[in-house]
């Protein structure tokens, strides 16, 4: 996290001015999908746990004793990450000389209240200590890793995730490395303290943290190809951070840029989470957290701070609970969609299809909705992905033909899919095409763990996003079933 305001980096979701209208598609299906309230779980910890996650907030061990604000805390959350409490300069002050006073008393207090704590940070550019600010070189990496060891050695079996680096890469457009006095002692830097801090605390999750990484932009495939070439190598990460101050727009790959890094074998976690207020912000909340029990492997989401007056972001009111420590409707849209998401870290989407109903078609890959492009209603008209928005030219019911398979009808035109000129070739384009009961309009839906493979009677192969593109407009086509992200996807029921 960054001690000083910055301006959170703003995400336009283009076409056909969606972004309150996907968000509010969102809650819509929250809200449907919303089962037996009155055994609904009450706090946000509690419900997310129900659904295998936690949800947790971060702590000033100064503002402790503020009842309303430790009541709060307490009652609401289940995972906590010290503000200030455990980096570098309140940890290790002097060189050699640590000070742990605080941190033990955020940590002590969370675990006395039965709560799990996540680590903030063992190594990162700012708030270094001034001594650690005037090193370089070889003194200068010594001294991390000495720090890195010492920390996660006083705290081990304490600490469920470290954070064991944060915000190493620029915002350069480039997914370069930031140029810090840590990133000129050797690139391998990271790769070192991560080692360090699994021999500390083999029991830990190892995570790298950083901001601006929410959607798939050059800093997070910086961290994306960074992180795969640990895990090619063995070198000891286990997730990803992402931080999440959002101002009043989200991208529209933030699901899908979640589950590439799940799809490299490491938990993804919402780590410092706010967003700014607005007529929006409830709609955001609740997408970001369908987003992430949209994913199997988001194990969690932390908020930073507990009411608006506590946060970092000055005038942003951007937490869930006002000033005086009021629920906002932000929390209540929270809640909601924890009670209403799927158990188990499951895909998120329908487990079963009804005829009767219509459907958005998300790309597990991508994020994307499955759309009739330029909203055409001739036949042959291309089908595409896009960011979702729940017009009618991304809503499809699923009408049985009695044998297994289904047409699949466009809401926006009353045409099927089809697989064009009738191909049973890899590549063969997608397009929409009048009812004609032919078997290249017939398909087989397989669900499993929340996401629907579809294959084509006619070909035997599955409805794919091209290339696995996460673009705009990228070509739908049939391609020979591999069980890839880009052939599944997520039924969400619109009505």
């Amino acid at each position: 996290m960054r001690t000083t305001p910055e301006q959170p980096h703003r995400h336009g979701w283009g076409r056909r001015g969606t972004a309150l209208v996907a968000t509010t598609g969102l809650i819509l299906t929250t809200l449907v999908a919303l089962a037996n309230p009155a055994q609904a779980a009450s706090t946000l910890g509690a419900s997310a746990a129900e659904k295998g996650r936690y949800y947790g907030t971060a702590i000033a061990a100064g503002r402790l004793g503020d009842s309303t604000y430790s009541t709060i805390a307490n009652r609401e959350f289940d995972m906590i990450t010290a503000e200030n409490e455990m980096k570098m300069d309140a940890t290790e002050p002097s060189q050699n000389q640590f000070s742990y006073g605080s941190g033990d008393r955020i940590l002590n207090w969370a675990l006395s209240n039965g709560k799990r704590v996540r680590g903030h940070t063992l190594a990162w550019h700012g708030q270094q200590p001034g001594w650690m600010q005037n090193m370089s070189g070889s003194a200068l990496r010594s001294a991390l890793l000495n720090h890195v060891t010492q920390v996660a050695t006083h705290y081990k079996g304490k600490i469920y995730a470290w954070d064991v680096v944060n915000e190493a890469f620029a915002d350069d457009g480039r997914g370069s490395r930031r140029d810090s006095n840590l990133q000129r002692t050797g690139n391998d830097w990271i790769e070192a303290a991560f080692r360090a801090a699994r021999a500390a605390d083999p029991g830990a999750k190892l995570c790298y943290n950083d901001y601006n990484t929410d959607g798939i932009n050059a800093k997070s495939t910086g961290v994306y190809t960074m992180v795969r070439d640990f895990k090619s190598r063995g070198v000891p990460i286990d997730c990803v951070g992402f931080q999440a101050h959002l101002g009043t727009s989200l991208p529209g790959d933030f699901q899908a840029n979640l589950q590439r890094f799940a799809d490299l074998g490491v938990d993804v976690q919402l780590t410092e989470l706010d967003i700014q207020q607005g007529g929006n912000q409830a709609n955001m909340y609740a997408a970001v957290t369908n987003a992430c029990l949209a994913v199997s492997r988001c194990t969690g989401i932390t908020v930073w701070g507990v009411r608006d007056s506590d946060s970092w972001r000055t005038g942003a009111n951007p937490l869930l609970f006002d000033s005086s420590g009021n629920k906002k409707a932000a929390y209540t849209s929270v809640l909601n969609a924890l009670n209403a998401g799927g158990g188990g870290g499951g895909g998120g989407g329908s487990t079963s299809i009804d005829t009767s109903a219509w459907y958005v078609l998300v790309n597990r890959n991508s994020g994307k909705a499955l759309d009739v492009y330029n909203l055409s209603t001739a036949d042959g008209a291309r089908i595409t992905q896009w960011t979702r928005n729940d017009g009618n030219q991304q809503q499809w019911q699923f009408t049985s033909t009695g044998d297994g398979y289904y047409e699949i009808r466009s809401r926006l035109s009353g045409k099927n899919l089809d697989v064009s000129g009738r191909s049973t070739a890899d590549g063969g384009a997608i397009v929409q095409w009048t009812d004609n009961n032919g078997t290249n309009q017939q398909w087989r839906a397989t669900i499993s763990n929340g996401y629907a493979t579809l294959i084509s009677r006619n070909s035997g192969k599955a409805l794919e996003v091209q290339g696995a593109s996460t673009a705009d407009g990228a070509a739908i086509v049939q391609y020979s079933s591999w069980n890839g992200a880009n052939q599944q996807w997520q039924l969400v029921r619109v009505g």
